[in-house]
């Protein structure tokens, strides 16, 4: 009896590890909002009117803000760390799924950090154009966001990337005002003199206070007010 305990614990122990690798293995993370993602798409719980796609500000954001998703009705789909590669990748299960009136994409800065290894803003941009394509093709509004402002990662404290976000944040803005996609400027409201992040605004130079969420809290709704989200 005790052997086939012993066997049971150790085959249980087994399938949980096995479990945890199959997770380290999925690169994009589809794991992290599959269960949220069924709920709303097998009708338990109303589907957002706005996805918010993205990375760490994102996630953080509906994690310490939660009161702010649901009373409007969002969805939060950010993952910390990601580059516009992943969220590419998982674009279909985290947003076209879901079927939302708008996305709202903020994307590149953890691909300035190299987190996957060097990539060019350019196609730092086109990962973007793509996100914005496929939503386009399945009739979601999509919504671009400047970069928010950072002059140096903790992580990554060799790269200085405070110009390299104004440039791909000029990037952007040019791409949506050429194609007609709405930008939305959080960086001029976040940014000091030297372009990095205004003090009372971040707990590390790139990530944000509740003050800072409450100044992109009013950017967004007044950018979703316009477009006829009440």
């Amino acid at each position: 009896m005790r052997a086939h305990i012993i066997l049971s614990v150790l085959l249980l122990s087994a399938l949980t590890v096995n479990a945890q690798n199959d997770k380290q293995h999925d690169w994009a993370q589809f794991y992290r909002y599959a269960e949220s993602n069924a709920a709303i798409t097998e009708g338990k719980i109303e589907k957002p009117r706005v996805v918010f796609m993205g990375n760490s500000i994102t996630d953080h954001w509906a994690q310490q803000r939660p009161e702010f998703f649901d009373m409007h009705n969002f969805a939060g789909r950010g993952i910390s760390g990601q580059t516009s590669s992943e969220m590419l990748v998982r674009f279909q299960a985290d947003v076209i799924d879901l079927h939302p009136k708008y996305v709202v994409i903020l994307s590149g800065i953890n691909d300035i950090a190299r987190n996957n290894g060097y990539i060019s803003l350019n196609h730092i941009l086109q990962n973007i154009i793509s996100m914005c394509q496929i939503a386009k093709v399945n009739k979601i509004k999509p919504i671009i966001c400047s970069l928010t402002p950072c002059k140096q990662f903790t992580w990554r404290k060799e790269l200085q990337p405070a110009e390299n976000i104004v440039e791909l944040n000029k990037m952007l803005r040019e791409y949506a005002k050429k194609n007609h996609i709405t930008y939305v400027d959080y960086w001029s409201a976040l940014a000091a003199d030297d372009k990095g992040m205004r003090a009372e605004y971040t707990t590390d130079g790139c990530h944000l206070t509740a003050e800072g969420y409450s100044v992109m809290e009013e950017i967004i709704l007044n950018t979703l007010r316009k477009a006829g989200i009440k």
